[in-house]
């Protein structure tokens, strides 16, 4: 058991645990894994390319070994980047995909597992899903946090956060290159009462957790240093 109990008669998976299967939750169809029982949730947000990357699942499956019950939603409504349409080039993909709406729909999801018996959330945010997860971290919906290689960040945003947060950035990476994520740690070290942690991971480049060759061992352990820090953050901050 986690966090001390477990809500019984889960609608979900049933008291399964290990790989995960879809539903759906608060309206939005999500990939879920790990412990149906756990009364400890854990929200992943993918990157523009999706809720069915392999890699992203394979992820929440091992977050969900830790004893989370983990949530993979599907913030882009079935319709992941596509670099290879060439009749929906990037700026107009985005513009159907605002980082910031993800909040929104983001929040029948948290209300839908509080319904369930669910009692405190973390949410980690991959690239473009690091504004929705910022955003609930401002909005204290979840209780820890964590950024990785994060994109359409401000510094208004991260000084927005409320509750724990761990930003991990990659030192070749345009999107939030390490002059902003030191930007972001500044912001965070001005605020002792939200506890925080900073790394840029060196010689890493934007992806580096999410979209890596497995069979890489370089790029391998690279990735799954950031799922230990990310995985220790929300033991450290959930499990109380």
């Amino acid at each position: 058991m986690v966090g001390g109990g477990c809500f019984t008669n889960h609608p979900v998976l049933n008291g399964s645990s290990g790989g995960g299967n879809v539903t759906n939750i608060g309206g939005v169809n999500c990939y879920v894994s790990g412990c149906s029982l756990s009364v400890i949730a854990i929200l992943l947000v993918s990157d523009v390319y999706g809720f069915k990357a392999p890699l992203l699942r394979k992820i929440a499956d091992k977050v969900g070994d830790s004893g989370y019950y983990v949530v993979v939603p599907d913030l882009l409504n079935d319709d992941p980047f596509n670099p290879k349409d060439l009749k929906r080039p990037n700026d107009v993909w985005k513009k159907d995909h605002e980082p910031a709406k993800g909040f929104e729909s983001a929040k029948p999801i948290i209300e839908a597992l509080k319904s369930i018996g669910v009692s405190s959330m973390g949410a980690a945010g991959f690239c473009w899903g690091s504004k929705t997860v910022t955003g609930l971290g401002t909005a204290q919906l979840t209780q820890a946090s964590v950024l990785l290689h994060p994109s359409y960040i401000t510094v208004d945003d991260v000084r927005g956060v409320k509750t724990p947060i761990a930003i991990l950035g990659a030192e070749h990476d345009s999107l939030s290159p390490p002059e902003l994520v030191k930007e972001f740690k500044h912001v965070l070290d001005a605020k002792p009462e939200v506890e925080s942690f900073v790394k840029i991971f060196p010689n890493a480049s934007h992806g580096w957790a999410l979209r890596y060759d497995p069979t890489n061992p370089k790029a391998l352990n690279e990735a799954e240093a950031a799922h230990k820090i990310m995985i220790d953050w929300f033991d450290k901050h959930l499990k109380k």
